[in-house]
């Protein structure tokens, strides 16, 4: 069976690359230091492909008729979009994908309960551009399978539904795909944020420090039982609830040991900042 070789999470404001040094000297240094470490473990970790976790803030697909998560099957992953690149101050990148992988997770995540769909030309803002930039990763040559998800058109899969759709992808990687291969799974999102709502300016480092303590302590049901779709959107609606990304991810891997990596509160990245290491 495939084998999981690496599982991270981290946010991806796009003040971390548009506007990134609107924050302090101490604060931009513990962020790049985090999510260096996590493109350190990424690399150590010889990975034949990544998947990556993230919302897709309506750019791909109409509110009308929107999925509840979607696998990007391209020979090729390019990004931004064009609108993006300027606001999030990066050049356009190219990264190869992973078609047979991506077709088979795709088959084998289907036909669950929930909409899942796949395409093979996905445009990318800050829900990729941002962690593949900061890692390193874009430049790794290693292979990307891009899982988007549903976190902001109702009816949104609640907590428990990501969950179980984490442990159907843990079965999947480990019974239908190559032996050979080491794949690595990357919650991209939150978190506490509320994009263009009246909180827009606010970050609930309350709400911050306790969800990144909750995941050290590692009892997931725990997490499922507390936070709640709800109780992230009282966090900041439409934004905290990205961290749905991470609850894939903790799904997928079960209760391992998690190590936080840091945690900044920086109004004018307008969200909420940190980043976790699970091992694997």
């Amino acid at each position: 069976m495939a084998e999981i070789g690496f599982a991270g999470a981290a946010a991806h404001s796009p003040g971390l690359t548009g506007w990134f040094d609107k924050a302090g000297t101490e604060s931009q240094r513990a962020v790049k230091d985090a999510y260096e470490r996590l493109g350190d473990t990424i690399r150590d970790a010889r990975l034949d492909l990544l998947v990556m976790v993230a919302n897709d803030h309506i750019l791909n697909y109409n509110p009308a008729d929107y999925p509840d998560f979607v696998v990007g099957t391209g020979a090729e992953h390019t990004g931004p979009a064009e609108w993006f690149k300027a606001w999030l101050d990066l050049d356009e990148y190219r990264m190869p994908g992973r078609p047979d992988t991506a077709s088979t997770l795709y088959e084998h995540l289907s036909g669950n309960g929930l909409r899942v769909m796949e395409s093979d030309k996905l445009e990318f803002d800050d829900n990729i551009s941002v962690p593949v930039t900061l890692t390193g990763f874009k430049s790794m040559g290693i292979a990307l399978v891009p899982l988007i998800q549903n976190c902001t058109v109702p009816p949104v899969p609640d907590q428990r539904r990501c969950y179980a759709f984490g442990q159907q992808l843990a079965r999947v990687i480990r019974n239908e795909l190559p032996t050979d291969l080491r794949i690595g799974l990357f919650g991209s999102g939150g978190l506490s944020h509320e994009p263009g709502g009246p909180r827009y300016l606010e970050i609930d480092d309350e709400f911050d420090r306790w969800y990144l303590d909750l995941l050290v302590e590692g009892n997931h049901e725990r997490v499922l039982r507390e936070v709640t779709l709800e109780r992230m959107e009282q966090a900041g609606a439409g934004g905290t609830a990205e961290l749905l990304a991470w609850t894939v991810v903790m799904g997928a891997i079960g209760e391992k040991p998690c190590e936080a990596l840091c945690y900044e509160a920086v109004p004018d990245w307008r969200c909420g900042v940190g980043a976790v290491n699970w091992s694997v």
